[in-house]
């Protein structure tokens, strides 16, 4: 039996510490666990990393510290759970097989940020461009491209632990073993190590950024908050509430020879702006159909949603019951004051506003009477960029769409 030697261990996590510096917090986090079953070096979803005593023997330094960052990168990434929530999603069957693709799919993901600059590559490592990928893609897009077969057959060594795939190890401890870290104090580190890479560009490799970027911000389910947004609009006192003379108020009873009107419920009308400017793209404008459809059945009424496509002057109007056949037309600059304008002076006045756009347009100097929801497609932030996107107006619901 080989001993483990923790000083070369150690000194191995120190190293990578020093070459990278933005994940001190989540390797010092990891606890260390000796077996003799793991081929090499492996970790859990509870935060250990099991580790062969000849594995480390034989392994260089440098290599070794490579191989600190490797499996750290998984838990931060959480791999594992990512992998759980695309076998549900895609109806894939759980068996080994699957879960060493997606340990290769894994590794498509972080290697190029995790070798290099201070780390060697080791002999084997999985890279994307083997498998006909280009680097820099995330783990469920690799999982679309490639099945196990003669370019994965080298790499059906590959041992990253239930940390990387999901699927437990003879050599688990599970949740109730010792040195476990808790949901919350994983959540922790992750966000810690986020907070450190908001350092300057170029001193954290891009695949962490955008990492660091959706720790902070995760992705919100746009589609339910834009629907959120528009039921609670149309909801509102006062939306869909009209007086008709067709049924008497039964307060006319108390006044003989007075008749008032009563108050009755209509469906709410709704107006979607669609921006058709040169800076929304097809894919956007037919997500903007999609949610103009998405509207119409969130307010119960087809004839009751106008739309209108403008980029510096509103060109169409029509109801929703054509909306298959709306032809979206404009392609210059954005205006959306006049969009605004024809929503609300055509016909009969709308219960609510939806404006669907980039946003890169003078807004309404007055809030319209009536209530106001913008989905902003989402762009990129370009610090020099000679023209800022305005902010929409304080009297607007805004929904992030993307």
């Amino acid at each position: 039996m080989t001993e483990l030697d923790q000083e070369k261990l150690f000194a191995a996590r120190l190293y990578a510490t020093r070459t990278r510096p933005y994940l001190a917090t989540a390797l010092f986090a990891l606890q260390p666990v000796e077996s003799a079953l793991v081929p090499t070096m492996a970790v859990d979803v509870h935060w250990r990393c099991y580790v062969s005593p000849r594995f480390v023997e034989r392994t260089p330094l440098a290599e070794l510290a490579g191989i600190w960052v490797h499996e750290v990168s998984h838990l931060l990434r959480d791999h594992h759970g990512r992998g759980d929530r695309y076998a549900a999603r895609e109806g894939r069957k759980d068996h080994p097989g699957e879960r060493l693709r997606m340990n290769i799919a894994a590794d498509c993901e972080i290697n190029d940020d995790v070798y290099g600059d201070g780390l060697p590559w080791p002999s084997g490592a999985v890279q994307p461009q083997r498998l006909g990928m280009e680097p820099g893609e995330l783990m469920e897009d690799y999982l679309r491209g490639f099945t196990l077969g003669a370019l994965t057959q080298d790499w059906a060594w590959l041992e990253c632990g239930s940390g990387a795939d999901g699927m437990l190890r003879p050599w688990d401890l599970g949740p109730g073993g010792a040195n476990a870290l808790s949901r919350e104090e994983r959540d922790a580190i992750r966000y810690r190590v986020a907070r450190g890479m908001d350092g300057p560009p170029g001193s954290v490799p891009a695949g962490w950024k955008r990492w660091a970027e959706e720790a902070f911000h995760p992705p919100q389910p746009w589609r339910q908050l834009l629907g959120a947004a528009v039921r609670t609009a149309v909801s509102g006192g006062g939306a869909g509430d009209d007086y008709t003379y067709a049924r008497p108020a039964r307060r006319s009873a108390s006044l003989p020879g007075v008749v008032l009107p009563s108050l009755r419920r209509r469906p709410p009308r709704v107006a979607v702006v669609i921006d058709t400017s040169c800076s929304v793209s097809d894919a956007e404008l037919g997500s903007a159909l999609l949610e103009v459809a998405e509207i119409g059945r969130t307010v119960g009424g087809r004839n009751a949603v106008k739309v209108l496509s403008c980029d510096t002057a509103a060109r169409v109007a029509a109801p929703l019951c054509a909306a298959e056949g709306i032809e979206l037309v404009g392609g210059g600059g954005t205006d959306l004051r006049t969009g605004f304008a024809a929503a609300l002076g055509s016909g009969a006045r709308p219960d609510v506003v939806v404006a669907l756009t980039d946003g890169y347009t003078p807004w309404p100097a007055n809030p319209p009477p009536c209530r106001t929801v913008v989905g902003l497609f989402r762009r990129p932030v370009v610090p020099d960029e000679e023209y800022h996107r305005p902010q929409p107006p304080p009297w607007a619901r805004v929904v992030h769409i993307g």
